[in-house]
């Protein structure tokens, strides 16, 4: 079967209307129609779009409150789902996700659900296995495998398009060397800028900490700025 992934923009004042297009982040508009565990319903236009998301993005809505998810269509031959998520960065790493091998959508949710996406990142950037095998149904073979595709291509600030090819995003362009370039690494996928990050990491003993606590400590710093 063959997956095509498409961005759309669904809003509210455009009637339910899909509208196509490249290269761009594309999102549904409208009012929290209902919720449950691995779904939430967006009304648009008197039109409920049913979209299968995380258990962070439905920690972020509300039934009753607007809300806008950048979504995901999957079609295959039997069936089409749409995938909503509250920010771009989790749309972003459900794509990294289900580019490896093995990690279908369902699994992609699991391990998205596990965490935050800053979190996820982190754990995926410093091969923490542990941290992605909270996931229900997410073992240690397919943790490695999420870790070993993907930790480079975040470290460096790529994405992953629907096919599964890298595209160089603008965060990091070397491959860590270091603890100091690796925290530095973690941080740009965050989404912090490097003058935060150097200003961050400035007292923090580097020498003697794990990476971890590097991370840590630099991002409790930045909750002090």
């Amino acid at each position: 079967m063959r997956a095509l992934q498409t961005g759309m923009v669904l809003d509210a004042c455009a009637s339910g209307i899909f509208r196509a297009g490249v290269g761009m982040y594309y999102y549904i508009s409208g009012q929290v129609a209902h919720v449950e565990p691995y779904l939430a319903v967006i009304d648009c236009g008197g039109v409920g779009y049913a979209c299968r998301t995380t258990s962070y993005t439905l920690s972020q809505i509300k039934k009753g409150d607007k809300a806008k998810l950048f979504t995901y269509l999957s079609v295959r031959e039997d069936a089409m789902d749409l995938y909503g998520f509250f920010s771009q960065e989790e749309l972003k790493l459900f794509q990294q996700l289900i580019s490896v091998s093995g990690v279908g959508p369902k699994a992609a949710l699991a391990i998205l659900s596990a965490s935050s996406p800053a979190n996820l990142a982190m754990s995926i950037i410093t091969g923490d296995e542990k941290a992605l095998t909270r996931a229900p149904g997410v073992g240690k073979k397919i943790a490695q495998r999420v870790i070993l595709e993907l930790k480079d291509k975040l470290a460096k600030g790529q994405t992953v398009s629907g096919s599964g090819e890298s595209v160089a995003g603008p965060a990091v362009t070397i491959i860590p060397q270091n603890k100091l370039s690796e925290a530095s690494a973690a941080l740009a996928v965050l989404g912090y800028s490097q003058a935060e990050i150097n200003t961050a990491l400035r007292g923090v003993d580097i020498d003697s900490q794990p990476l971890e606590q590097i991370i840590r400590l630099a991002l409790k710093n930045m909750m002090k700025g």
